[in-house]
């Protein structure tokens, strides 16, 4: 790396390129979060109250996907779908390489994701929940009520470490096709030919975006943190950042 390559920092151009796929790595993150919790939550329930049917089931569903490598997924999942939609001609199954990304990322975060809030659900002490069975609350109300609202605050120190680990991850999508922020960063090289460089400045954007979030996350922990549980949480396993 020459001084006349660090003039590279001063053009617009690939800044600008830089920002776009920075954008679409952290909608990219935000979405496929957003699915793993939902999926991840129903999986928790299911483990930890579902019938023994279902609590296998879950448990299959959770190992499967934590064993299955994201590559392999993405990979399958992008042309498993595209040759489906060819052979039956469903044309609602020709998905954007992009929603195809938030799909696999989903799944596979949902099964890490289950076992955070599987957790933090454990953690719930069983009194209140014969307290709400006196009150003559249903079964369903007590999730609603007590669980669910209590498991989401208590998984915030292992939801940030989840965050951490899939925002990096997001690079694998450029092997179906997403320009993201590695990707972009390969086409300014395919320019520029500065490896060292662009990467360098990718693994600062990359260092930002975990500070940011995490940043983020402790600052929600701390709003919204259950006393005297995520406190303990800290004790025991370290602060979380």
């Amino acid at each position: 790396m020459s001084i006349e390559s660090l003039k590279l920092l001063g053009d617009w151009d690939i800044w600008k390129q830089l920002l776009e796929g920075m954008l679409v790595t952290v909608e990219l993150t935000v979405s496929l979060l957003g699915v793993g919790l939902v999926l991840g939550v129903i999986v928790a329930l299911g483990q930890v109250y579902g019938p023994r049917p279902i609590a296998m089931l879950m448990s299959a569903y959770e190992r499967f996907f934590r064993a299955m490598p994201i590559l392999v997924l993405l990979i399958v999942l992008n042309y498993g779908i595209a040759f489906a939609a060819d052979i039956y001609n469903v044309s609602w199954l020709r998905l954007p390489t992009f929603a195809v990304a938030v799909m696999a990322f989903g799944l596979h975060s949902s099964a890490y994701q289950s076992q955070i809030f599987r957790g933090a659900i454990l953690a719930i002490k069983p009194g209140q929940l014969l307290a709400a069975r006196a009150l003559g609350m249903t079964r369903l109300q007590t999730m609603r009520y007590i669980v669910l609202p209590q498991a989401l605050r208590l998984a915030i120190p292992g939801w940030s470490n989840e965050y951490s680990g899939v925002l990096k991850d997001t690079s694998f999508v450029f092997a179906i096709g997403v320009t993201e922020l590695t990707r972009k960063g390969w086409q300014i090289i395919q320019n520029t030919r500065e490896v060292f460089l662009v990467f360098i400045v990718i693994a600062l954007i990359y260092l930002l975006l975990t500070y940011l979030g995490t940043w983020l996350l402790e600052l929600a922990e701390r709003f919204w943190g259950v006393p005297g549980l995520t406190g303990q949480r800290r004790e025991e396993h370290g602060r979380v950042i």
